[in-house]
């Protein structure tokens, strides 16, 4: 299969994104939400009753994230902000980046977690509603369905 001319692979795409910020390793996080981040979970629903959530995150669903945060956006949420930086969670560190990328191109300060909220738990951060004994920390095909570089 021949590749239209301009096109790019996912994985061209999130590099290019990648490059645009510094990503956030897990246990950077709870300090900069301590000094004024905004930590947002963008996993779906199912992913979070699966493996958990952060207490705390504002949970925005990535299908609505820009129109929620955009600060001059008629549906942004109270929180939305030019000067507050965001700092975007997903299940693996991928869909994240591409959303905080996202984000920059509205002007708002974004970042993402390095690893997801899997390299979260992994890293012995606050959890809530985690399967006890379960594979929670594991990657979710939900998300990109094969392994690959974070």
């Amino acid at each position: 299969m021949t590749r239209p001319p301009g096109a790019r692979s996912i994985d061209e795409v999130l590099a290019a994104a990648r490059e645009r910020f510094d990503r956030m390793e897990p246990a950077a996080a709870p300090d900069a939400v301590a000094a004024g981040a905004l930590l947002v979970d963008i996993r779906p629903v199912g992913q979070r009753a699966e493996h958990g959530e952060v207490p705390g995150a504002l949970v925005v669903d990535r299908n609505v994230l820009e129109w929620r945060l955009d600060p001059q956006g008629s549906a942004r949420l109270p929180v939305a902000s030019y000067d507050r930086t965001v700092v975007v969670l997903c299940q693996e560190g991928y869909s994240s980046s591409l959303a905080a990328a996202d984000l920059l191109e509205l002007g708002v300060p974004a970042t993402d977690v390095v690893g997801g909220y899997a390299a979260w738990r992994a890293a012995g951060l606050p959890v809530a509603g985690a399967p006890a004994g379960g594979d929670a920390a594991a990657g979710d095909a939900g998300e990109r369905g094969v392994t690959a570089p974070r």
